[in-house]
């Protein structure tokens, strides 16, 4: 991809956890962002998931690889509600879009956007170690074509489905999937926007860290989701993109540094931006 901002998209990945909380004046900043850059926006589904059935907040519901990673346990019933809910919010994605003169397309990874390896087998169940078959796969490659109308003023939705070798269709983490179609698709930013304002360490919120940095605590000290979008955030970098930003406010307000942390693979110490965020 080249680096042309015409073409080349910010990848926005829409946490299900926030999006209930992201009001008007968010769409439309992002809206203005659109005008004069493609959009992708990949979105999460866990709130809607839980609004759908209550056995979604239920303990056995996740379950956790032998890296301690969480995962939903996830069937063919849960992909098939999984589709529902997100037909639903893309519906809401879309009409809020297209209001602002913004052209928007749903996609689903899984139509052949999104590949999938074999997944693991083994999984932590509530205290026990137990083999089962969980409908979730690691990403392998992005391939970018059915992207084919990435242009300004325009805007997909990406449902973080995947297709597997044998032709299934499984779920993926939405951050690592946003930072695997961004660095596929060229882009020169990916943002994380999450229900919390930074990231925080040692309970203090960090304006900016080194990817290196980041990955340090993303293995000694970062918890449940932040693991994952640090995770997100550094295979994002190696793929080529230059800045991930984490955080709860406005597209350009995490862009242009006013709020969020931002994760480049420049030496940064993070002690210092700690400070500068109480300052």
């Amino acid at each position: 991809m080249s680096a042309d901002p015409a073409t080349n998209p910010t990848v926005v990945k829409l946490g299900g956890s926030c999006l209930d909380g992201l009001d008007g004046t968010w769409w439309d900043d992002l809206a203005r962002h659109g005008q004069d850059h493609p959009l992708v926006l990949v979105h999460g589904w866990s709130k809607p998931l839980k609004k759908l059935h209550a056995r979604y907040s239920e303990p056995s519901a996740i379950l956790r690889d032998r890296y301690g990673n969480q995962s939903r346990w996830t069937t063919p019933e849960v992909i098939d509600d999984i589709r529902t809910v997100s037909a639903e919010l893309a519906q809401d994605v879309l009409a809020r879009l297209e209001s602002r003169g913004i052209t928007a397309e749903r996609l689903l990874g899984s139509d052949g956007l999104v590949g999938a390896g074999e997944g693991e087998r083994w999984w932590w169940r509530e205290k026990q170690l137990v083999e089962l078959e969980n409908l979730v796969g690691p990403i392998t490659g992005v391939d970018p074509a059915p992207l084919e109308n990435l242009r300004p003023g325009h805007a997909y939705l990406i449902t973080p489905l995947a297709r597997n070798a044998a032709g299934q269709e499984v779920n993926t983490d939405a951050d690592r999937a946003a930072a695997a179609i961004a660095g596929a698709t060229g882009a020169s930013d990916l943002v994380l926007v999450t229900d919390v304002g930074h990231l925080l360490i040692d309970d203090r919120p960090v304006r900016r860290i080194s990817a290196e940095d980041a990955a340090a605590f993303r293995d000694k000290g970062a918890k449940g989701g932040m693991r994952k979008k640090l995770r997100a955030a550094g295979e994002a970098l190696e793929a080529g993109v230059e800045r991930v930003v984490i955080g709860s406010a406005a597209v350009t307000e995490l862009l242009n540094g006013s709020t969020g942390t931002l994760i480049t693979d420049a030496r940064t110490p993070a002690a210092a931006d700690t400070a500068g965020a109480n300052a």
